[in-house]
């Protein structure tokens, strides 16, 4: 399937679309036919993706949001509500790395704030998103994951334990939503030429590294409707043979 999924008129939401895999996978789903909503922090970034999609000649519409204002949600749900009436996709893709540091230096600030980006926020996303995910004929939602949610990965402490606690509420919320026509997986892209890779291992050369546009059809072929397996976990590189 790869990169040639045919998300043709559906609307697709995409987290933490400003750069690296967000990004990527925004221009990808634009291009394969959907009708893309961006978010992120970045006006400027989330513009110039805009002006990318358009080029390719699809549509996008961009909402500045930080994943730390939660009661924003709720009007963003209600907007495509009300625009839609529906939801086809989420890609739940904004996350913070948080500092590298022993558990027992971190400052409780970087604690709270990096639990409250990639855990709590992600459930009040998935509280506002879920009836309109359900309302559409075949919902797909995404839950981003790494590969620090699994074994040990010293001094990443906020990070890994916010990432496994994602996927133990995907798999929870994959349980629930079973008799629905929603499926809900996670995926782990990997290690992908990002800024934020780049900030967790600074000595890393990118360039070997696969791209985010080399990532992005992985999450294509999870958004497509004729994808049916629920709750399960992928890894984006064996996805693609990459």
């Amino acid at each position: 399937m790869g990169s040639s999924a045919d998300l043709s008129g559906k609307v697709i939401l995409v987290t933490g679309a400003s750069r690296g895999i967000g990004h990527a996978v925004s221009l990808a789903v634009a291009q394969a036919g959907a009708d893309v909503i961006i978010t992120g922090r970045t006006i400027g970034a989330l513009e110039e993706l805009d002006d990318a999609i358009k080029a390719s000649g699809a549509h996008a519409t961009i909402v500045e949001h930080d994943m730390s204002d939660v009661t924003a949600l709720p009007r963003l749900a209600e907007a495509i509500h009300e625009r839609w009436g529906r939801l086809d996709g989420l890609v739940a893709n904004a996350a913070i790395l948080g500092m590298l540091t022993p558990l027992s230096h971190l400052e409780q600030n970087v604690w709270d704030e990096t639990i409250s980006i990639n855990l709590t926020a992600q459930w009040h996303l998935i509280k506002v998103m879920e009836p309109l995910l359900t309302a559409a004929p075949a919902g797909r939602a995404i839950l981003v994951s790494s590969g620090a949610a699994h074994g040990s990965y010293p001094f990443w402490g906020p990070y890994a334990v916010s990432k496994a606690g994602l996927e133990a509420m995907g798999r929870v919320w994959a349980g629930e939503t079973e008799q629905t026509n929603l499926r809900v997986n996670m995926i782990n892209p990997g290690g992908t030429a990002t800024s934020m890779r780049a900030t967790a291992f600074p000595g890393e050369d990118p360039n070997t590294l696969p791209s985010p546009d080399a990532i992005a059809p992985a999450f294509l072929q999870l958004l497509s409707s004729d994808f049916q397996d629920h709750g399960r976990l992928f890894q984006a590189r064996e996805m693609l043979g990459l």
